[in-house]
């Protein structure tokens, strides 16, 4: 099994680099989608979040209102390690019991979607790292216009990740995201092919 560490900033495009992953057959394990199951109401995360900010983080119908959380924790460091020490190991374990399931089907390429994965120092755990990026000005324009931010909020939101030419340095490959969709899903095929040959040779050893 191949395992593979998808990442890039926020806006860079990476969640349509992961659709077209899984497409192509990746098996793909998304920490946005954990990250959404590990504070579902009822979960030990949403009843530790509701303990330390409150009501105020919770909507009417009772789950978490996230652009409320969202505007909290990237205002304050201390408040986002806070939110990441309560939600992060919880979307550990769930990532752990899918990449066990998929080991145990005999997954070729498995593809880990991870924001956060050089902030949280988790590039060794993967076979290859391939990262999403876009210009930053092109990432803030993104964020203002297709998810409607606030300028100010976008901007807190991009400072507060590491810098794309850190990331750069250490990414095994770079998907630039700067064109059409189909300029993208062309850059994606071309890396399929060279994992689809690095999972070949490595169930060949």
């Amino acid at each position: 099994m191949l395992l593979v560490g998808l990442t890039g900033n926020i806006a860079s495009g990476k969640s349509a680099v992961a659709e077209i992953f899984a497409a192509r057959g990746a098996t793909l394990i998304d920490a946005d989608v954990l990250a959404r199951q590990a504070v579902a109401p009822g979960t030990p995360a949403f009843d530790a979040i509701v303990r330390r900010w409150g009501k105020a983080v919770v909507v009417a119908d009772g789950t978490l209102d996230r652009a409320a959380l969202r505007r909290i924790v990237f205002a304050n460091p201390a408040e986002r390690d806070a939110l990441n020490a309560i939600v992060h190991p919880r979307v550990e374990t769930l990532r752990k019991a899918l990449l066990s399931a998929a080991r145990d089907r005999g997954d070729g390429i498995v593809v880990c979607d991870i924001p956060l994965l050089y902030e949280k120092d988790m590039s060794a755990r993967f076979d290859r790292v391939v990262l999403v990026d876009a210009p930053r000005a092109l990432r803030l324009q993104r964020l203002v216009k297709e998810r409607k931010l606030s300028r100010p909020e976008a901007e807190a939101m991009i400072s507060a990740q590491m810098s794309a030419d850190a990331k750069r340095a250490r990414a095994d490959v770079i998907i630039d995201n700067v064109g059409t969709r189909a300029q993208l899903e062309k850059r994606v095929a071309d890396v399929w092919r060279v994992l689809m040959r690095d999972a070949d040779r490595l169930g060949a050893n």
